[in-house]
């Protein structure tokens, strides 16, 4: 007997499985989509974005066709021991390990790189805790109806008591022989119904869900009211930076007051977060509509519209600078380009005019070099290559950048940020004026150097505080006597104003012309 009651009260695990997405080899454009389940094989298929649909549409399947989560389960992220949930210690306070609670759900929880989604039945508050982890089910409320009903059933076998009051002989009843009835409640079945309490709307923002017993009452309705306000953003055909700004500083005045009637130390980070999200917002905003931030200053109109791409710019910059394969400016120039053509995936297309395009005297000479030391890897010869068009263009191919399992590349933005990158070097280094002054590959490296090294109106370095002549050196690849030629070049090309020079720094401003090619420190 002990037996059987002790697995009846045993709880299942939680059941998780995952859906991947990998690259077949090093250097192939083809991936693998595998599924954890032992039912499901293996697909390799073309290109990323065709294994992306197919694992979503996989995942799909799988969350149509399986079971709903049971209310009875046991929590499979506590069942693994997650640390995710422990939230960092503040300067006096102890890491908690996280405490499961809530409904049972199916959650998926995915990488911001798209390249896994897991399905994992657990609690409610451990999905709430992933940043990306989004709710596909939910287990129905446990049944509660029975209970009530064995209660009407013993109720109603209860004998009945007599519809017939008692009388005393000093009433009028007992006075004329005849007992008068006693007034029965009617029955349960025909009273009218009571009105039922409406139960607060239980509102969830940021993964979080706002407590129906916080107070103020103000307090949970203006979170409840944001979260929904976000939903709604995120539905929006075409984004509204200024509306976002708006709902970020909204959101970081709420958390702010949420942690003070809580004292949780994660809602005060998060507040804080939500500021510098609007003031982010905000400055985008600014300068996709042209307008100057702060309202100072000419309105400038850029290439790269937003911070996060100007901090791509400059991580590409850096690495080729740390990891050039050979020496010289034209090297240095070619690599810089043929970097941003594969900065993604580690592969890409490549026509004989985007090299001939290019400030080179010898392009095939600097194209066979980087091949034979094992940095670039092309599909045919140098020579098809050069000769290539648009309508048929050459595969071309760089290991190091390209990720794996193990190394996801140097590179975090994505492949719509790629493009963009690409463009605005392109722009930089092939722009007018510098072409009809036909400066060469130093000068060109210069000029990208300068225009990620400005403040937002153009001067030099953070704050106009100017550039080290000797960094600016080594990134053209030449000495410090011929970057004051390299300047020169570029102030009389109109690309630069103002210039001093120092034994050690640079000052100047970038002009007007070609303030929409900058990439501002701010």
């Amino acid at each position: 007997m002990g037996v059987e009651a002790h697995a009846t009260n045993e709880r299942a695990t939680g059941r998780t499985w995952t859906v991947r997405l990998d690259p077949v080899g090093r250097g192939r454009a083809d991936v693998r989509v595998s599924c954890s389940r032992p039912a499901c094989a293996a697909q390799v298929l073309p290109s990323a974005a065709v294994g992306r649909t197919a694992a979503v549409e996989h995942l799909k399947a799988h969350l149509r066709a399986g079971p709903a989560p049971r209310p009875s389960a046991y929590c499979a992220c506590r069942a693994e021991e997650c640390h995710t949930h422990i939230r960092p210690a503040g300067p006096r306070e102890r890491p908690a390990p996280w405490r499961c609670g809530g409904a049972v759900v199916l959650a998926v929880v995915t990488d911001r790189e798209g390249r896994w989604w897991r399905v994992m039945e657990c609690c409610s508050r451990c999905a709430a805790a992933h940043p990306t982890a989004k709710i596909a089910a939910t287990a129905p409320a446990p049944d509660r109806t029975a209970p009530a009903d064995a209660f009407r059933a013993a109720a109603a076998s209860v004998p009945t008591v007599p519809a017939v009051g008692p009388h005393f002989s000093h009433t009028a009843a007992g006075a004329s022989g005849t007992a008068a009835p006693h007034e029965v409640p009617a029955p349960r079945s025909e009273r009218p119904p009571r009105p039922t309490r409406q139960r607060a709307r239980r509102g969830r923002i940021a993964q979080r869900f706002v407590p129906h017993e916080l107070r103020p009452v103000a307090l949970r309705d203006e979170l409840t009211e944001l979260g929904e306000l976000f939903r709604a953003y995120q539905q929006r055909a075409e984004p509204d930076l200024a509306m976002l700004a708006d709902l970020h500083a909204r959101k970081a005045k709420a958390f702010r007051a949420w942690a003070e009637v809580t004292a949780d130390t994660g809602l005060r980070l998060d507040a804080e977060r939500a500021e510098q999200a609007a003031a982010t917002a905000r400055l985008q905003h600014l300068h996709r509509s042209g307008q100057a931030p702060e309202g100072d200053g000419p309105a400038v109109t850029r290439l790269l519209t937003a911070s996060a791409q100007w901090n791509h710019a400059r991580a590409v910059l850096t690495h080729v600078a740390d990891h050039a394969p050979l020496p010289g400016p034209e090297a240095r120039l070619l690599v810089v380009m043929l970097t941003l053509r594969t900065a993604q995936s580690g592969v890409g297309n490549l026509v004989g005019q985007d090299l001939k395009g290019l400030p080179l005297p010898d392009p095939e000479h600097l194209v066979g070099q980087l091949v034979e030391c094992g940095w670039l890897d092309i599909a045919g010869t140098v020579d098809e290559l050069i000769a290539s068009r648009p309508e048929n263009p050459t595969r071309i191919g760089v290991p190091s950048l390209t990720p794996d399992e193990s190394d996801p590349g140097p590179f975090t933005f994505g492949r719509k940020m790629r493009p963009k990158l690409s463009g605005w070097a392109q722009r930089v280094v092939g722009e007018k004026k510098l072409r009809k002054a036909k400066t060469a590959a130093d000068a060109r490296l210069l000029a990208l150097a300068l225009a990620t090294g400005v403040s937002l109106d153009g001067q030099l370095g953070p704050e106009g505080e100017g550039l080290p002549l000797e960094a600016l050196a080594s990134w053209c690849a030449v000495t410090p006597a011929e970057l004051l030629e390299l300047v020169d070049r570029l102030t009389a090309t109109d690309w630069l104003t103002e210039v001093a020079v120092t034994d050690t720094v640079l000052t100047g401003r970038l002009t007007e012309r070609v303030l929409p090619l900058s990439c501002p420190l701010a």
